[in-house]
């Protein structure tokens, strides 16, 4: 898409202070304007980054010690509706943290200004007293560029924002396709918001899962691909994983502890294949894929991690299924598979990724709901 408009509208916020900064000509009166400015920008990016990571690390990694300490006296009802509620805690209770620190780091940043930038700005000045107004341009160009930098982060969170509550799958594609956002997004906004998994496997950032319905020859009878390969091509398993999925599983005494024990060896054991990643992308689907290349080769995509964990659950008898949908990388929604767990003893199906694994906990996590979504049974077994 060589027209991005999401593209175009970053370029444009990181060059207007510029080319302001550069008709004005530096002015400590101008300067410590744009100061105060500054420090308000300066604050919320702070407080977003410390919002972001104390509120995940609370409400969804659960950290121990703050999350006992935070929850001692608040009644165990509102506790387990908050977990149940992620959105909440994205769209209240963060907001809400950011709001407070941001108070506390703007009071501490104006008082440090007071003593270093402000006098600074006045030695500055008497510098250029005595220079041409070009001269004075360019240093008033060049003091924009904290500004251009924060503009340009606060728009992209604010973009990334909107890209998770998928307001638009139109603006979603865009986001996916405009390079400056993505660059943003993997330098500055994932490990912000502390989303591992996308900073761990780059290419996931790309739709690398491929699904095409063909029409067999002579009936009406059709047949679903997953990347290049039917389902039951990809779930086929053989006697080495049922060997080490049953020997890994063998002190559990319930499915979920054996679930749970096989997305562990999977999420430890399988890396993401950057290189198969790309070759699906150019819908080449020469490597090999499902659950057997990806036990062999220890390496694999979404589709081969979720083929390997229903080939291992098949092998303990465990209800089964692989989930195709989308899941949000840190920079926009893209096709994924994961799995659905049956848990007999609870009578209910429980969410799996791992994929994810790198990422945090993806075993029946209230986080779930975050980062995935539009998930359809491909299989149940």
């Amino acid at each position: 898409m060589s027209k991005n408009p999401v593209t175009y509208l970053l370029i444009i916020i990181f060059i207007y202070p510029l080319i302001k900064g550069f008709l004005l000509k530096f002015s400590s009166n101008k300067i410590e304007k744009e100061a105060t400015s500054i420090e308000s920008n300066v604050s919320f990016i702070i407080s977003v980054i410390m919002g972001f990571y104390y509120g995940k690390k609370i409400f969804f990694q659960q950290d121990k010690d703050i999350y006992i300490k935070l929850f001692k006296y608040i009644p165990e009802t509102i506790r387990l509706y908050i977990e149940k509620q992620p959105l909440l805690v994205y769209l209240l209770i963060i907001p809400f943290i950011i709001f407070i620190l941001y108070l506390i780091v703007f009071f501490i940043i104006r008082q440090i200004n007071k003593l270093t930038l402000l006098p600074f700005l006045s030695k500055i000045e008497k510098y250029l007293d005595n220079k041409n107004n070009f001269t004075k341009r360019i240093y008033g160009m060049l003091f924009q560029i904290p500004k251009s930098i924060i503009y340009i982060l606060i728009v992209s969170i604010l973009l990334n924002i909107i890209s998770i509550l998928n307001y638009s799958s139109n603006i979603n594609l865009y986001l996916e396709q405009s390079i400056p956002y993505k660059y943003i997004c993997e330098q500055a906004i994932i490990p912000i918001t502390n989303s591992k998994i996308a900073k761990n496997l780059p290419n996931i950032i790309d739709n690398s899962f491929k699904v095409e319905v063909k029409k067999q020859t002579n009936n009406e009878n059709t047949l679903v691909y997953y990347n290049g390969i039917t389902l039951e091509e990809g779930v086929r398993s053989n006697e080495e994983i049922d060997d080490i999925s049953e020997i890994i599983t063998k002190n559990e005494i319930n499915d979920e502890n054996r679930a749970k024990r096989i997305y562990q060896w999977i999420g430890t054991n399988i890396e993401y294949d950057n290189e198969k990643a790309n070759k699906i992308l150019a819908n080449d689907f020469s490597a090999s894929s499902g659950a057997i290349p990806c036990f062999n080769q220890k390496a694999g995509i979404c589709f081969d991690y979720s083929c390997l964990f229903v080939s291992m659950c098949r092998a303990n008898d465990i209800k089964v299924r692989l989930i195709t949908g989308q899941g949000f990388n840190g920079v926009s929604w893209v096709g994924h598979a994961w799995n659905e767990v049956y848990l007999e003893n609870q009578n209910k199906w429980i969410n799996v990724d791992t994929t994810f694994y790198s990422g945090g906990n993806y075993f029946d996590s209230n986080r779930f709901l975050l980062d995935h979504k539009d998930g359809e049974i491909a299989g149940e077994w």
